[in-house]
């Protein structure tokens, strides 16, 4: 893969950050589709020097796709590119690196989309919060066995232009692999988040002073608890929309073999998406206000 040319889909949060990082490391520029985005969609991507290219031209030039879509939008990026790639007269090699928050049926879903076009599929998980100056989220990846030169080309591509690729590769390894490994994380993660969301919006529910109670009990019981809420629940705000559809990829994952695990994350789906809507009313919904007084007293207990 020498002399890339990078594309990345799409440029929110998370994939404007990777295209920063691949555009400083001298992929550069990294190009991405803006149809339809908003102004500050635009605005975010110009700033992390991503150039806007249609499908086609995607298609027609790049050497790899990284997709970094909501889990909804997943099948649908990779179908775009798959008929935009049908379209072009060229068939040189082009690989597409699905790196979203979709279980191991989704993305062998869309690798069946990939079959017989000349496109490596690979199954991609990014674990942790967007890059820093300081901090290096890691790209898990793993390939169909007939594939795994492909994922050795990338992982040596994109760790030379600053990604952190940690390729699962051995026995039994294969598509679905890595989004198995997203689907357990976020599952402990964000679903431990969407469950302290809910019990602080069930304490509110009952009264203020069983919120303040519950604050003060945690500080006593669980410290971990508390240095977890007070630093993810704020940044987990804005992004409550996208953990909607992720939680009900875990539903999936689990399903129904284990417990209530499906119906568990389905309910926590229901949490963030109540909480998505009021972070987008405005003014916001008294759930952000709840939540974000429960995190202020809580930094309180640390002072």
């Amino acid at each position: 893969m020498a002399s890339p040319t990078l594309a990345l889909l799409a440029p929110g949060a998370m994939g404007a950050a990777l295209a920063a990082r691949l555009s400083a490391a001298g992929a550069s520029p990294v190009l991405t589709n803006l149809d339809g985005r908003s102004e500050a969609t635009i605005a975010r991507a110009r700033a992390a020097n991503m150039q806007h290219a249609t499908y086609a031209e995607i298609a027609a030039r790049a050497t790899c796709v990284y997709s970094v879509v909501p889990p909804d939008e997943a099948f649908a990026v990779a179908e775009a590119i798959v008929g935009a790639y049908k379209t072009i007269g060229s068939r040189r090699a082009l690989v597409f690196v699905d790196c979203n928050a979709v279980n191991p049926d989704s993305a062998k879903r869309i690798a069946t989309l990939f079959e017989g076009t000349g496109i490596t599929f690979l199954d991609g998980a990014i674990i942790g919060l967007p890059p820093t100056d300081t901090f290096y989220p890691g790209i898990y990846v793993s390939a169909d066995p007939k594939d795994v030169t492909v994922l050795d080309e990338f992982t040596v591509m994109s760790t030379k232009y600053g990604m952190n690729i940690i390729p699962l590769k051995g026995e039994g390894a294969g598509i679905g692999d890595a989004s198995a490994l997203k689907m357990a994380h976020a599952g402990i993660v964000k679903g431990m988040l969407g469950l302290c969301a809910t019990m602080i919006l069930a304490a509110n529910a009952a009264s203020p002073s069983t919120a303040d109670g519950l604050i003060h009990a945690l500080d006593i019981s669980s410290h971990t608890f508390v240095d977890l809420i007070i630093r993810f629940v704020p940044q987990m705000l804005p992004k409550t929309y996208r953990f909607v559809g992720e939680m009900n990829e875990i539903a999936g994952f689990v399903g129904e073999d284990v417990g209530a695990g499906a119906s568990t994350f389905q309910g926590l789906a229901e949490t963030f998406a109540r909480i998505a809507g009021a972070h987008g009313q405005s003014p916001q919904g008294e759930e952000i206000a709840q939540l974000l007084k429960f995190v202020e007293e809580a930094r309180k207990t640390r002072r």
